[in-house]
């Protein structure tokens, strides 16, 4: 019997990102009945036969397609290197895989279109519309220079006006896409409901003994933690004014797979922090982290410098609490 074929990706937290790369290679012939390993051991990894969005290594000839990397810049326009590509946003996995096999993913999703230049048009017009939105949130890109009036958070009018009838379906039911409509709004209106009270007040909870107790985790106030993961943005910010607190919070520290620093934001949405990490550490990992911010078991800082990681409590602390030295300076 052939030997199964594998692709790897992280384990933990999943993105869009990375489920929509294995998504996309699902529709392959080649990759059709794979298996998705989730893992992060190098060693399970090396067992697959093709990885993304983890692996620390981006190499098409090998099938391994990580961006985190520091040294990683890579854009659509610089994979494909074609005249009249012009997008400038950093790859993410979805990206790079798009890149790398979209041209045939979309023939095997619409066999029915053949003509190479539809193909071409098509493709060009799902990554502008699709895979560079997904890209950007995942790189931490800024939408604007300067911040958004508002921001969107579930594309619910997007759906629904996807729902009329298209220009060349004369014979579709009006009343019927209405109602469609309905069931649509009316099961999101009720997930939102059931959301608020089962998770967003539970969650707002946990923020707010975080932001009482933050005096026990660094004498100056600044670092909250979390005793678990949770949506805790708009917590944080709408408690920061309710509870007066001074000085404001600029880092958060909780444990997801390892120990997590994040960067506040300056407001909901943003990818502009109140503090960013320094820069010094930014798209670094593991040894090389360690050494250079001198700090025993770093993992990760994100190349965009939000996020990081460190193995212990206490090295994600040191990390916090050097960050907000060096950015005070």
């Amino acid at each position: 019997m052939p030997a199964e074929i594998k692709i790897g990706t992280h384990n933990g937290v999943f993105h869009c990102d990375e489920v929509l790369a294995c998504y996309m290679l699902k529709t392959l012939p080649e990759y059709k009945n794979a298996s998705i390993i989730r893992s992060r051991d190098p060693d399970v990894l090396k067992t697959c036969d093709i990885v993304v969005d983890v692996g620390g290594e981006y190499d098409p000839t090998k099938h391994r397609y990580d961006h985190h990397m520091r040294e990683f810049n890579e854009t659509a326009s610089s994979v494909i290197n074609k005249e009249g590509y012009n997008w400038t946003i950093r790859l993410s996995s979805a990206g790079l895989i798009y890149c790398h096999f979209g041209h045939r993913i979309i023939k095997q999703i619409i066999p029915e279109v053949t003509d190479e230049n539809d193909i071409e048009e098509i493709f060009k017009k799902v990554y502008d519309t699709l895979i560079q939105e997904i890209d950007a949130l995942d790189n931490g890109v800024p939408m604007f220079d300067a911040e958004p009036l508002y921001r969107i958070h579930t594309h619910l009018g997007a759906r629904v006006k996807g729902l009329n009838p298209p220009w060349n379906k004369k014979n579709m039911d009006v009343e019927e896409q209405f109602r469609k409509a309905m069931a649509l709004v009316g099961e999101e209106f009720n997930e939102f409901i059931t959301y608020a009270a089962q998770v967003w007040l539970p969650a707002k909870n946990l923020v707010k003994e975080a932001l009482l107790n933050r005096f026990e985790v660094d004498p100056s106030g600044e670092i909250m933690e979390l005793k678990q993961p949770c949506p805790w943005t708009e917590h944080m910010f709408a408690l920061e004014k309710e509870l007066k607190i001074d000085p404001i919070i600029k880092y958060v520290i909780f444990q997801d797979n390892s120990y997590r620093i994040q960067a506040v934001p300056l407001e909901m949405g943003s990818f502009v922090c109140r503090i960013f990490l320094p820069e010094e550490w930014a798209g670094l990992r593991d040894e090389e982290l360690s050494k250079v911010s001198g700090i025993e078991g770093g993992i990760f800082v994100h190349a965009a410098r939000f996020i990081g990681g460190n193995k212990t409590r206490d090295g994600a602390l040191q990390m916090a609490r050097k960050a907000l030295k060096i950015g005070k300076i």
